[in-house]
């Protein structure tokens, strides 16, 4: 009986330290090769510490050929560090407070009559809606994305794949 408590209080200390070594979103980020340009636009907007916190957040991540399709030049501007406020507006645009998985937000979209609107941590509105089977993400200046790819879990929240960068509207 003693060897069977000893073994479940190792299995348990085994379980609590992998709950505490799960990738936060930001890690997960990091981990991907199609983010390398959104993990450099966070770093220089000065947005690692706050997107590595509790949360929970819901991530809109744009890959890397999402920032490609922006203006020439728009990228390297941006990261400029004169330009760190309107980076980070920007980026906050793809945050939502909570843990929306796509299950929620298809259940949102749903109870909306096929559109619900998402309000981001930068105080702007995105419009979510189903077009041609796809989970499509409006933003407040008529740009869309396309969710590519869903529910990437970290221990603080999660992130969607999207192939457009969105652009909240002019202030």
């Amino acid at each position: 009986m003693k060897k069977i408590g000893m073994f479940l209080a190792a299995g348990l200390l085994c379980l609590n330290a992998m709950a505490q070594t799960k990738k936060d979103i930001v890690d997960v980020a990091v981990g991907s090769a199609d983010h390398t340009t959104l993990v450099a636009a966070v770093k220089a907007a000065d947005l690692v510490a706050t997107l590595k916190s509790k949360g929970p957040f819901t991530v809109f991540a744009p890959t890397n050929a999402a920032f490609d399709k922006l203006p020439a030049g728009t990228v390297a501007t941006l990261l400029k560090p004169e330009n760190k406020a309107t980076l980070a507006g920007i980026l906050t645009y793809h945050v939502v407070a909570g843990n929306l998985t796509a299950k929620d937000v298809l259940a949102a979209i749903k109870k909306g009559g096929g559109k619900v609107v998402l309000t981001t941590v930068a105080g702007g509105k995105l419009s979510a809606a189903v077009e041609n089977g796809k989970v499509v993400l409006t933003d407040e200046k008529g740009g869309k994305a396309t969710v590519t790819a869903t529910d990437l879990e970290g221990s603080n929240g999660v992130i969607h794949v999207i192939d457009a960068v969105l652009l909240p509207a002019a202030k």
